[in-house]
């Protein structure tokens, strides 16, 4: 049964869409089945995927509004290793029509429900804002990863979205969990960057990922070459971290499950 994760910040430029890419390709390269599903009417999880957005026949607005089953809108990333929901300008018509629609916040969990038991990751990159299209991802997921440059306003930020993950918790999905903090474009020599980390780990403990993704030129470059950085230059700074990250991700869901297993 897959492990749904929705990657969302509502503030924009900090690397969610670079991290759902790439934290799905290298969970594709461990050999788990994974599944990104696009919800950013920019469809730039799409494209960094190496789909062109503008041939879809089919985008995850079909899916929401019930249009299509969500079997038959996957396409296959196939030199990123995973199956892909594609996102269009079309799905900025979706969020306006999913407002009418009764039950309109537990659409994509109805479609996911199918093909759950199919994969053992899927990973929603939501657009940067905390709209009904974040909604949908966050009452289909079991867990929300946080990506965050370290800087004052992230903060700020953080304090809107955790206390939106706690009205869907108790509204809608209460098995919703904070998977985890990660610190994106990281500087070590900004001394801001280094007390903003420190503020982060002393409030979330181990919330906050080990792994840190820096700032790093081949992670920036990638996406215009349509493939995860791995592909790309599977040797850089920014390659290794979001392995890194995948290990550190599989290691704790083995832990969590030997835990219940004891239990």
């Amino acid at each position: 049964m897959a492990k749904i994760i929705a990657v969302t910040n509502q503030k924009g430029g900090v690397g969610k869409t670079t991290t759902t890419i790439n934290l799905a390709a290298s969970l594709a390269a461990t050999k788990r089945k994974v599944m990104l599903i696009d919800l950013d009417p920019q469809g730039n999880a799409t494209m960094g995927s190496g789909i062109n957005k503008a041939e879809v026949e089919a985008s995850s607005c079909e899916v929401l509004l019930d249009e299509m089953p969500l079997r038959e809108v996957i396409v296959r990333a196939e030199q990123a290793g995973y199956d892909l929901i594609p996102s269009n300008a079309d799905v900025t018509a979706a969020e306006v029509r999913l407002m009418e629609m009764p039950g309109r916040e537990v659409q994509l969990r109805r479609a996911l429900a199918e093909i759950r038991h199919e994969y053992d990751y899927i990973l929603i990159d939501c657009p940067p804002s905390l709209n009904m299209l974040t909604v949908n991802a966050l009452v289909a997921a079991q867990s929300v990863l946080i990506p965050m440059q370290c800087e004052y306003y992230a903060l700020e930020g953080l304090t809107a979205l955790l206390e939106t993950v706690e009205q869907i918790r108790v509204a809608s999905n209460p098995a919703l969990q904070i998977e985890g903090l990660l610190r994106t474009m990281y500087d070590g020599r900004n001394n801001l960057a280094a007390d903003v980390s420190e503020q982060l780990t002393h409030h979330f403990g181990d919330k906050v990922y080990r792994t840190v993704i820096p700032r790093n030129i081949r992670l920036a470059e990638a996406p215009s070459h349509g493939l995860p950085v791995m592909l790309y230059d599977k040797a850089c700074a920014g390659s290794l971290a979001y392995l890194a990250l995948a290990g550190e991700i599989i290691r704790k869901d083995h832990e969590s499950e030997l835990s219940q297993v004891a239990v």
